[in-house]
């Protein structure tokens, strides 16, 4: 038997579709025929439940012939039709049909699963206006008498207060409503949301006129997200009566607020639409949303009135099932170029508003950065340089200091000296190597005595000693210190603790991920923000690797202060790859996965070359990594973050969070102790196969 970690039900998603079947008015038997066929092919590619339109056995061009017992009766034995073949069927069916029930006739959506008729949903608001006149035909659900009704010869529960619970996949839960219902104020899906559902159906019959598709995807995806949960609408199409009205088909799903899938409009031919829906995505977010949970208390007479019937799914685990679902090698830097763009500018944006109001509030009008040349430092100062321009202040009340030390590349310092003058600051360069020479003296390092002991402390007294004098020339000129440190070296602890590079007055940085400073900076470069030679530098810096510049190259002379061309020291080699490790902090901080689910997404977003083409300029380290390389890094991730850092997150500067992704400041959104074992994230990880 396959392993389970290649089957997206292992990790609580679940595959979903949406059907629309041609149709023909008041022919229930080709009707049922066509919705079967749609079942049977959502069935094949591993979908657990389907939704079709309103109406759809019937048509919902039907009219007054909706009087005539003839075609409700046709409708009946269509609907058991599809009950019967249902029992061969791996797939839940939720059809449209009229019924008659208690002498009076609903408007119905009907929920099937192994030849089991599980509930029977009535249309709760029926629309009266218009081109419509429901009310004609239909009563409303609340005029129903009875909670329970026969049907097919099987005894179900009736009413638009139930919900669908699959026993042997729990996360799965849904409500069914349709069409009006959607458009109202309060939907009958928000107090289903509140009661438990997870997941939305909504059967429609929804004419197509000028503007309105636009119009549904907005209130279909503000629904999903509002609720947090996933939603699917299927219209009716093709087939239906055009005596007044045209049909377009649309059929949509969205999860939070976000499309996953679409069907195209006004098709000749049958339509299905799939989704991986992700359960567990939508039952954190619940549980992170406190005031989700308090609208529940608040409604809770309408929720107590909810039913739940519960079933059993035939589900397709018993083979590799990949997800079928685009997930981003980059979470916190979208693919598209438009979009990125916007989002590069926001951040940048409220990264300056922060600085700008720390020095208004402060009343201090000069800052002091150390520049290195590399990519963190070089963002901070662009920071720096758009604050001061919103400020009024000269440039110059930037205090940029690049700090040489023992293993400082000639390709670094260059930069550096080429990117403070291209912003225009005040720039100085101090060669810290004399009083670390002195300071490893002091400490009895062997260094001292001529031995190339290139340690921790080795690396941590540079470190310290650049900190401490950007701290005593911010005294002396009466400035702050500001940081540049980002997210993904606070997650990894890849900062030196205390009077490091951990330290500052203020830090823009603390909140943003590697991958998203890459961009940041590619950005400023590309838009030409950085005049003169300036796009050149922050070029140039972006084609350097990562490093903290700490140890020299093997063949460099340390007693004569010389320096290799590029950087020796290479930070990816040490942590892994950001790439990889910004995507498994975005999974592990902002939603809480386990590490078998992120390493299941990961595999899914970085096992072909071919995934997710990147426009041109979007740097990617490596085209794929294959599930080993995924599960060592996603293991140096889970221990550097869970057991040996947490300890320098627990007194981080303060610092504006900028993403919705998260924050590691203890005064935000992270707050955790700083001596937790790794123990259970460790032990969820080998659970991972490695091929």
């Amino acid at each position: 038997m396959p392993h389970s970690f290649f089957n997206l039900y292992s990790h609580d998603f679940a595959r979903l579709s949406v059907g629309v079947p041609p149709c023909r008015v008041a022919d229930p038997a080709y009707n049922a025929s066509a919705t079967i066929a749609l079942a049977q092919q959502a069935a094949q590619q591993g979908a657990a439940l389907i939704a079709f339109p309103e109406l759809g056995l019937s048509a919902y061009t039907c009219e007054d012939l909706f009087h005539q017992r003839t075609l409700l009766d046709a409708s009946e034995t269509a609907l058991g039709t599809i009950v019967d073949a249902s029992q061969s069927l791996p797939i839940v069916l939720i059809v449209g049909v009229p019924l008659k029930v208690d002498h009076q006739l609903f408007n119905c959506a009907v929920v099937i699963c192994g030849g089991r008729i599980l509930g029977v949903v009535p249309k709760s608001y029926l629309p009266n206006y218009g081109e419509f006149y429901e009310a004609r035909q239909f009563s409303p659900a609340d005029e129903a008498v009875s909670s329970e009704i026969r049907l097919l010869g099987q005894t179900v529960p009736f009413g638009a207060g139930l919900l669908f619970e699959a026993e042997n996949l729990p996360l799965l839960k849904f409500h069914v409503e349709i069409c009006e219902d959607v458009w109202v104020p309060i939907p009958p899906s928000s107090f289903a949301a509140l009661a438990g559902a997870t997941v939305l159906v909504n059967l429609s019959a929804s004419n197509a006129t000028v503007g309105k598709a636009g119009y549904r995807h907005q209130l279909i995806s503000q629904q999903s997200a509002r609720c947090l949960s996933a939603y699917l609408y299927t219209s009716a199409g093709q087939g239906e009566s055009t005596t007044d009205m045209a049909w377009d088909g649309q059929a949509m799903i969205y999860e939070n607020g976000e499309l996953l899938a679409q069907s195209e409009r006004f098709s000749d031919v049958a339509s299905l639409i799939s989704a991986d829906v992700d359960l567990e995505r939508l039952s954190r977010e619940r549980m992170r949303q406190t005031s989700f949970g308090q609208s529940t208390r608040r409604h809770r007479e309408e929720v107590s009135a909810f039913r739940t019937v519960q079933f059993t799914l035939t589900l397709p685990t018993d083979k590799p099932l990949r997800l079928n679902r685009t997930v981003e090698r980059f979470p916190y830097v979208p693919s598209n170029a438009l979009l990125r763009d916007q989002r590069c500018d926001e951040v940048y944006q409220i990264q300056v508003q922060a600085l700008v109001q720390r020095l208004s509030s402060s009343g201090i009008s000069k800052v002091v950065i150390g520049v290195s040349g590399g990519l963190d430092s070089t963002h901070a100062l662009l920071v720096c340089a758009k604050a001061m321009d919103r400020l009024h202040l000269p440039r110059t009340n930037i205090l940029a200091i690049t700090m040489p030390g023992f293993a400082t590349s000639d390709r670094t310092l260059m930069q550096a000296r080429q990117l403070m003058a291209a912003v225009g600051c005040t720039a100085s360069e101090i060669d810290i190597r004399p009083s670390c020479e002195q300071m490893l003296k002091d400490l009895g390092h062997p260094y001292a005595d001529g031995v190339l002991q290139f340690d921790v402390t080795f690396e941590n007294v540079q470190a310290g000693e650049r900190t401490n004098h950007l701290f005593r020339y911010a005294n002396f000129h009466h400035g702050i210190v500001i940081g540049t440190g980002d997210l993904s070296e606070l997650a990894l602890g890849w900062c030196t603790y205390g009077v490091g590079d951990h330290m500052s007055h203020y830090n823009v940085n603390a909140s943003v991920p590697k991958t998203l400073i890459t961009h940041l900076v590619r950005w400023v470069a590309e838009t030409g923000q950085l005049p003169g030679a300036g796009s050149e530098v922050l070029l140039a810096v972006l084609d350097t690797p990562i490093s903290p510049e700490l140890v020299p190259g093997a063949l460099v002379g340390i007693s004569d202060g010389a320096s290799d061309a590029a950087p020796a020291q290479i930070t990816e080699s040490v942590i892994g790859p950001y790439e990889l490790q910004d995507f498994n902090l975005y999974y592990l901080l902002r939603f809480g996965f386990t590490p078998k689910k992120v390493a299941f997404l990961a595999h899914s977003a970085w096992h072909d070359s071919e995934q997710g083409a990147w426009p041109e300029g979007l740097h990617v380290l490596r085209n794929q990594y294959t599930l080993k390389q995924i599960k060592t890094n996603l293991g140096i991730f889970v221990d550097r973050f869970f057991r040996t850092s947490q300890f320098k997150r627990s007194c981080v500067p303060n610092s504006p969070k900028v993403g919705s992704g998260g924050s590691l400041s203890p005064r935000g959104d992270w707050r955790a102790p700083s001596d937790s074992e790794a123990v259970v994230w460790l032990s969820n990880l080998q659970q991972i196969p490695e091929e």
